[in-house]
């Protein structure tokens, strides 16, 4: 187990992957595996989506060490069949500057402001990565992300479940097929959030002893805890989350972007309601302009959520 980490020490090691993360020793990327061989795998956020991405892991490879800023999720996982044998650290750092030679691929399940550190951190050591969606926070750790890989030459995935089945790439094969005919505009709507967003930032609490308050700040700004952040409304939060678009977008905007083969929009304009500079709007609509893949004029697509939905 990792000591409890002041703010200080926290950010001494910063920066220095260059995705405001944190630093590593250097490892040399572990040769290939007979094809006999487990994959030992090491877990990065093992609560709510890192508990069956996880278990997942286990079922196909061997999990040497799992990693979660919460030690009742550490205990309660420590426990489970295939995981009795993994070392547990509060630290991804730690984990991976103590097993990094043990280690062949990380999976990683955490808030969305965590992704790319432990990301880039793991492809520096030549690790093949799983990292949930969204990929990153922001656009510009996407393409850091993608320099170190190339550079590394390491084998990486985004976890995404709506696409990685059939279903979704059926579809989109018939769209891009043409089997529904020409299309007009493509409408996408959510119930999210449902989570708090839009409104004001929550009074400050204790922390629970249980928690690792600086590790789950990560690089984030330093703010005090409050009930909720952790361990699932720090989506709505522009610190931490990406909100009910990056939270959705990937399941349902992904449909339509694959299937007609959409590049870049040429325009986007958005309606907000309940905007602050703490936390994404508490409802929205989003009309992008795409050039048509038919290549003749354009087609638009509308993103609703908060409650809104296409007029009749």
């Amino acid at each position: 187990m990792s000591r409890q980490n002041t703010r200080r020490d926290f950010l001494k090691t910063t920066a220095a992957l260059g995705v405001t993360a944190w630093a590593a020793n250097s490892f040399a990327a572990e040769e290939s595996k007979s094809p006999n061989e487990k994959v030992a795998y090491a877990c990065i956020g093992i609560g709510g989506k890192g508990s069956s991405d996880s278990a997942d892991a286990a079922a196909h490879g061997q999990i040497v060490a799992i990693c979660d800023v919460d030690r009742r999720t550490l205990e309660k996982t420590g426990s489970r069949n295939g995981f009795e044998d993994a070392q547990q650290f509060e630290d991804f750092r730690e984990m991976l500057n103590q097993l990094g030679d043990k280690i062949d691929a990380v999976t990683i399940s955490t808030p969305d402001h965590i992704h790319a550190p432990a990301a880039a951190m793991a492809m520096k050591l030549g690790k093949a990565c799983f990292a949930q969606k969204p990929m990153t926070h922001t656009v510009w750790e996407a393409r850091r992300l993608q320099d170190i890989a190339k550079d590394k030459g390491v084998k990486t995935m985004m976890g995404n479940q709506g696409t990685a089945h059939d279903g979704l790439r059926r579809a989109a094969a018939l769209l891009a097929g043409g089997h529904i005919g020409r299309v007009k505009a493509a409408h996408i709507f959510t119930n999210r959030p449902v989570w708090p967003q839009g409104g004001e930032r929550p009074e400050p609490a204790e922390v629970p002893d249980y928690l690792d308050w600086n590790l789950w700040l990560g690089p984030a700004p330093e703010r005090p805890y409050t009930q909720g952040y952790h361990t699932f409304k720090w989506r709505g939060y522009w610190d931490f989350g990406t909100g009910a678009l990056g939270d959705m977008a990937c399941h349902t905007f992904n449909m339509p972007f694959m299937g007609l083969h959409l590049a870049n929009p040429t325009s986007i304009q958005a309606t907000c309601s309940g905007h602050n500079q703490d936390s994404y709007p508490q409802s929205s609509k989003i009309e992008f302009v795409f050039n048509h893949p038919k290549g003749d004029g354009t087609l638009p697509v509308s993103w609703y959520d908060g409650g809104n939905t296409p007029d009749e």
